[in-house]
């Protein structure tokens, strides 16, 4: 049987890979030492030139409509890992066929649940964590995605500004459909509390993470974030004609909770004494557009509203206001945001994402004022975290080659 290889942008190195050994058995030679998530398949994560990938075995069937299916999730925008390929075909030197396999783009500074608490999260992240997922699974339930497994296993997780965005990694048992009944996204939501409690008080058990897990509390929170998040997205609102303000209020909200309004749905009654208003395009990433728009700067969204702040404290403090703006934004980038990235060393990059670093030098800087009574200057600031706090971290990215 020959090796067959559908892939999309594909890597040639990716027919190197030693396709006639079981995927458990690989070496060292090519696979990273890189935490993984629980699996009911055999995953491995591998380095190939500067580009680093996850490899796992499934049957071939699936593999394809688990291939095509993360491929509509990249077109519509949605947070999943990046497919790279199929491989089929696969024999080993005894010419027994050995399963398929799916590749997925590595997702730079993400890591499993279980790795977040062993780098350090306490007991008093896990709401973060469900409130990351909760956005995730509104997200793909409002694009018509059911996604059948929902649990922690199945995300990889990256920081943004103190709080988290969760990523779909596992898309295997999900379905695309023009739009997702309630009874459908009500069995997502049950399946989720019932994972997400076993694998919290899996965690607990393990000595994973120290403190008490409240599991029934934690899922109480996953269904009234969820509910409410809905409700807010796509929720009718009913006022007089009189209260127009109304409108701008709504988009104001859902602008706060980082979502942009493509569409919205409004209906007057015979007599134009009252309005009804319902989103119906909503998507998340306002902030992280607008951060983009002004400096090109591409992170997640909690991180671009940090930095939108950052941005409009230093337009204040230079009275830039009446400046253009992409001119202001440009200034605070060569001034402030790339020198501050440019003082962390080399071999502390693969710690955190630059956005987030920034981010927490911010934070570092308020109890460093705190401390001193005064305001202290950003770089002094940055040259303390680095060297007291960054340095003690463990590192959370692949290098673009080996150690």
């Amino acid at each position: 049987m020959a090796l067959r290889i559908v892939a999309s942008r594909p890597n040639p190195a990716i027919v190197t890979l030693p396709w006639s050994t079981p995927l458990e058995d690989w070496g060292d030679d090519v696979v990273v030492p890189l935490p993984r998530g629980l699996s009911r398949h055999v995953v491995r994560i591998v380095r190939l030139d500067d580009r680093v990938y996850a490899v796992k075995e499934t049957v071939e069937d699936i593999a394809f409509r688990e291939y095509r299916l993360l491929r509509d999730l990249q077109r519509l925008g949605l947070p999943a890992v990046v497919p790279q390929g199929v491989v089929t075909g696969r024999t080993d030197d005894r010419e027994e066929e050995l399963p398929a396999a799916l590749i997925t783009e590595h997702l730079q500074f993400s890591l499993p649940y279980r790795s977040l608490f062993s780098h350090g999260l306490s007991v008093d992240n896990v709401t973060s964590l469900i409130d990351a997922l909760v956005v995730l699974l509104v997200r793909l339930h409002l694009t018509g995605f059911y996604w059948g497994d929902v649990s922690l296993s199945n995300v990889l997780f990256r920081r943004s500004a103190g709080d988290f965005a969760a990523y779909l990694v596992d898309a295997e048992t999900g379905e695309l459909r023009d739009e997702l009944s309630p009874q459908l996204r009500e069995h997502d939501l049950t399946v989720g509390c019932e994972n997400v409690f076993g694998e919290l008080m899996d965690l607990q058990a393990s000595g994973t993470v120290t403190g008490e897990v409240a599991g029934a509390e934690v899922v109480e929170r996953l269904r009234t974030q969820y509910a409410a998040l809905w409700a807010e997205l796509t929720g009718a609102e009913e006022f007089g004609a009189d209260e127009l303000w109304r409108i701008e209020q709504r988009i104001e909200r859902l602008n706060d909770l980082g979502f942009d309004v493509d569409e919205l749905d409004i209906v007057t009654d015979f007599g134009g004494d009252t309005l009804r208003i319902q989103p119906k395009v909503v998507e998340l990433g306002h902030h992280q557009k607008e951060l983009q728009a002004l400096t090109g700067l591409n992170v997640e969204d909690n991180q671009a509203r940090r930095l939108l702040n950052d941005l409009a404290s230093f337009t204040a403090n230079f009275d830039l206001g009446r400046e253009d703006r992409h001119l202001v934004a440009n200034r605070w980038l060569t001034e402030i945001y790339e020198p501050i990235i440019a003082m962390v060393p080399a071999d502390a990059r693969g710690k955190l994402e630059p956005a987030e670093v920034f981010h927490e030098i911010l934070v570092h800087r308020w109890y460093l004022s705190e401390q001193a009574g005064k305001e202290v200057s950003i770089f002094d600031t940055a040259r303390d975290y680095i060297d007291t706090v960054l340095s003690t971290k463990p590192e959370e990215a692949v290098t673009a080659t080996p150690d």
